[in-house]
């Protein structure tokens, strides 16, 4: 092959695949900037969420103790509303339903807790929802409905204070063996060197009840 057939060859090959090469290595670089980019958002995001929540948390530092009620509105409804579904969020609504709690407003903890459970963005939130609600449910004298949100086995880092959760609202509902066969498998699930004095009151408790 001639000097003037090779480059002939090479501009028709050009022709056909120089402009896709361009283009796809155009859309290569876009999607590496692209992702940097999104990664650096998500990033500035997270570090948002997370200094708004230590503000969040920061309220309860008054010399009463007691959280300023209307930075704690402000703070976590700021985080629900620019980072909803993260993590922060709902572990402010969490503190909010806490705070509820302590002013005796059962409703609104409820009102906090509920949604938490149809999507929880972790297990330990899904639990700690699921605990904290049962507990306020119970107050509301709805032992049974708090009962029902503790139904199925625990993940074993939570069964003894599910389980011991569980016991406690079966005393209130009067089902004296069930609560006693919750409280000691509460205990049996702890590890052996862990403290279990309130709980074996308990189990105590029910024992000279049935004497």
């Amino acid at each position: 092959m001639t000097e003037e057939e090779q480059i002939a060859q090479i501009k028709e090959w050009w022709q056909r695949n120089g402009k896709p090469l361009l283009t796809g290595g155009a859309l290569a670089l876009a999607l590496v900037f692209g992702w940097q980019a999104w990664q650096q958002h998500q990033s500035n995001q997270a570090q948002e969420a997370s200094l708004l929540y230590q503000q969040l948390l920061e309220t309860s530092l008054t010399p009463s103790g007691q959280p300023d009620a209307g930075k704690v509105v402000e703070l976590a409804g700021k985080l629900k509303k620019e980072h909803a579904g993260t993590a922060y969020a709902q572990y402010a609504s969490l503190f909010v339903a806490k705070v509820a709690v302590e002013s005796g407003k059962l409703d609104d903890a409820v009102a906090e807790l509920k949604p938490l459970l149809d999507k929880p963005a972790d297990a330990t939130i899904d639990e700690l929802a699921r605990q904290r609600l049962a507990r306020v449910l119970a107050a509301q004298d709805k032992a049974e409905e708090g009962l029902g949100l503790l139904d199925g086995e625990a993940a074993k880092a939570w069964l003894a204070s599910r389980e011991e959760l569980k016991g406690d609202l079966l005393v209130q509902l009067g089902r004296s063996d069930e609560a006693h066969a919750a409280y000691q498998k509460a205990k049996d699930a702890l590890a052996e060197d862990a403290a279990v004095g309130g709980l074996q009151m308990k189990l105590d408790d029910l024992a000279k009840g049935d004497a």
